[in-house]
C-alpha cells in the first residue's frame, strides 16, 4: 500500500501545474453547486410532536364567530386518533411552551389550536387529515393554517415581503401586485396580504347647537353611549386573591331591538327620551382596522406557505421576478424581503460579526506554528477544500444548507488546515534532517498519511449518528462528506502546491 501511494503522491509532483488546477477547477465547480442546485434552509422543522393550528377571520369578525370555528376545528381533531391533548386559545396565541413560537397579539378575530400527538407520525397524519377538511372548503370565512414548530428563531412565514409606504390606499394596490406574484409561483400556497380588509365604522357627526337646545355635552352623550354599547366600569370586587371589575351596561341587545344605532334612546338631564338622530348624523365609513409599522413606516405584507420547495430558494425566484414592478415603484416606497430570508441573514450577520476575530486569531496561531508566509499560505489555502466534499454529500443525501450546515462547513475548514499543519511539519522535519526536497514531500506525506486517514475516519464514523437527527443531520452530512474527500484531495493537493510553491523538480530513483 505504501509503495502505490507513493508512486501516487510522486505523480502529483510531477504533474503539480494540472494537478493544483484541477483542484481549484473542483473547489470552483463546487461553490457553483453550493450556491445553485444545493437546496437552501434557514433551519429545519422541529420533530416534536406538537400541531399548530391558526385560524384568522377578517378583521373586525366578532369573537363569537371565532369561538364558532374554532370549535368546528376542534371537533375534527379532539377524537381523531393519535391525539394526546387539545388546546383551544381565542382571541389571542399560545403562551410561549417553545423558545421558536411567538405569541400572537390579542385579536377577537383569531383563535389558536395545539393539538399534542403521539408521536411525529401521528402528527403528519394529524396534520393531513385536517388539511384534507380545509382544502375540502369546509371554512370559507376563515384562513385556517395546519404547521409544525420549526427550530430557530420565529418564522411566522416562510415566503413574505414587505411593501414599505406612506399612503395605505397605495400600499395596498402595490401589494395587491406583488401578491399576484407571489401566488404565480407554482411552490407556493395561500398568498395573501396581512392586513388587507377595511371594517365599517359608525361615525357620529354632532350638531353643537342642537346638543345645546338638547340640554347635553358631548362628554355626557359619549358616556351614556358608552353605557349602552359596551359598558362603564362601575366598581371592582374582589374575588379570591384577584381584584374584578364589575362593568354596567345597558339593556342586553338594545341595539338590536332598535335595528339602527340612529334609535338608539338617550335622555336629557330634564328626563326627556331621545333618538340619537336627534343628536347629530350618523355616517358609516370603512376604515383600516390595523396600521402596522416596521421601523416606524407604515408597510403591507405579502406572505405565503411553501410546498416541495425551501423558502430561499422560492423568495429568490419570486424576488427575480418582481425586479420590474420594484424599478416602477414610485418615491417613497420601497419593497423589502422578510419571512426565513431575512431571519437567515440576521443570523449570518451575527457570525460576520465574530469572524474577524476569529480569523485574525486563526492566521496568529498558523503563523506562529509555521513561521513562514508560505507554509501561512499553504495551509489556509486548503481550508476551502471541504467545500467539495460537503456539497457532494448534500446532493447525495438530499440535505438542504443552512445555518447549521454552515456552523459545520465553518469547523470544517479547521479539520482540513490541521491536517496540513501536520503534513507541511513533517516536509520541515524531514528537511531538517538532510532530505532532499523532493524527498522530502513524498515521504512526509506518506508518513503522515496513516494518522490523518485514521484521524478523519474516526470523525467520519463520530458524526454518522447525528446524521438521522432532523436538526444535525445537515452538519453532520457536511461534515462526513467535507471530510472524507477534504482528507483525500489535501493528501494529493498539498505535495502538489508545495512543490509548484517551491519550484520542486522530482528525482527520478
Amino acid at each position: 500500500m505504501y509503495r502505490r501511494l507513493r508512486q501516487l503522491i510522486r505523480g502529483c509532483v510531477r504533474h503539480k501545474v494540472l494537478v493544483v488546477a484541477a483542484t481549484f477547477g473542483v473547489l470552483a465547480l463546487a461553490i457553483t453547486g453550493l450556491a445553485g442546485p444545493v437546496e437552501k434552509q434557514f433551519f429545519p422543522s422541529s420533530d416534536r410532536p406538537e400541531v399548530l393550528v391558526d385560524i384568522y377571520l377578517p378583521e373586525g369578525s366578532s369573537i363569537r364567530l371565532t369561538t364558532t370555528v374554532a370549535d368546528r376545528v376542534e371537533a375534527i381533531l379532539q377524537h381523531a386518533p393519535g391525539v394526546r391533548s387539545l388546546s383551544t386559545y381565542i382571541g389571542a396565541g399560545a403562551p410561549r411552551f417553545f423558545l421558536a413560537l411567538n405569541p400572537e397579539l390579542p385579536n377577537p378575530a383569531f383563535a389558536k389550536l395545539i393539538a399534542v400527538a403521539d408521536n411525529p407520525a401521528a402528527r403528519d397524519a394529524l396534520m393531513a387529515r385536517l388539511q384534507t377538511h380545509i382544502d375540502a372548503g369546509e371554512f370559507p370565512e376563515a384562513r385556517v393554517r395546519v404547521q409544525k414548530l420549526l427550530y430557530g428563531p420565529p418564522v411566522i412565514w416562510p415566503v413574505s415581503f414587505r411593501v414599505i409606504g406612506t399612503d395605505p390606499v397605495k400600499l395596498r394596490d402595490i401589494a395587491e401586485q406583488v401578491r399576484q406574484q407571489v401566488a404565480a409561483h407554482p411552490n407556493t400556497l395561500d398568498a395573501h396580504l396581512e392586513w388587507s380588509e377595511r371594517v365599517a365604522v359608525a361615525r357620529l357627526a354632532l350638531d353643537p347647537e342642537r346638543l345645546r337646545l338638547i340640554g347635553l355635552t358631548p362628554r355626557e352623550l359619549a358616556a351614556q353611549l358608552q353605557h349602552q354599547l359596551s359598558g362603564v366600569v362601575a366598581t371592582e370586587i374582589r374575588e379570591d386573591i384577584r381584584a374584578v371589575q364589575l362593568v354596567v351596561r345597558g339593556l342586553p341587545g338594545q341595539a338590536d331591538r332598535a335595528g339602527n344605532l340612529a334609535d338608539l334612546t338617550v335622555k336629557t338631564p330634564d328626563g326627556r327620551t331621545l333618538t340619537l338622530a336627534q343628536a347629530g348624523l350618523l355616517t358609516v365609513a370603512f376604515e383600516d382596522p390595523v396600521l402596522k409599522r416596521y421601523n416606524r413606516e407604515p408597510f403591507i405584507g405579502v406572505n405565503a406557505e411553501v410546498q416541495h420547495a425551501q423558502p430561499p430558494d422560492v423568495t429568490a425566484a419570486i424576488w427575480a421576478q418582481l425586479e420590474t414592478l420594484r424599478a416602477q415603484l414610485p418615491p417613497g416606497y420601497r419593497i423589502d424581503i422578510g419571512g426565513a430570508v431575512e431571519q437567515s441573514g440576521k443570523a449570518d450577520v451575527s457570525i460576520q460579526r465574530v469572524q474577524p476575530i476569529m480569523l485574525a486569531l486563526m492566521l496568529t496561531l498558523i503563523m506562529l506554528q509555521m513561521r513562514s508566509f508560505a507554509g501561512t499560505v499553504m495551509v489556509v489555502a486548503t481550508a476551502p477544500l471541504g467545500v467539495i466534499g460537503a456539497v457532494l454529500a448534500l446532493l447525495i443525501g438530499h440535505q438542504p444548507f443552512g445555518f447549521v450546515a454552515l456552523l459545520g462547513l465553518i469547523g470544517l475548514a479547521g479539520i482540513l488546515m490541521r491536517n496540513t499543519l501536520i503534513l507541511t511539519q513533517q516536509i520541515i522535519e524531514n528537511r531538517r534532517q538532510g532530505m532532499e526536497i523532493s524527498a522530502a514531500v513524498v515521504e512526509a506525506t506518506v508518513a503522515r498519511a496513516r494518522p490523518v486517514i485514521l484521524t478523519a475516519a474516526a470523525a467520519v464514523f463520530a458524526f454518522m449518528p447525528l446524521a438521522t437527527d432532523t436538526f444535525w443531520g445537515p452538519l453532520a452530512y457536511v461534515l462526513i462528506g467535507g471530510i472524507i474527500v477534504g482528507t483525500a484531495i489535501t493528501l494529493l493537493f498539498l505535495p502538489a502546491l508545495y512543490s509548484l510553491w517551491f519550484r520542486v523538480k522530482l528525482l527520478e530513483t
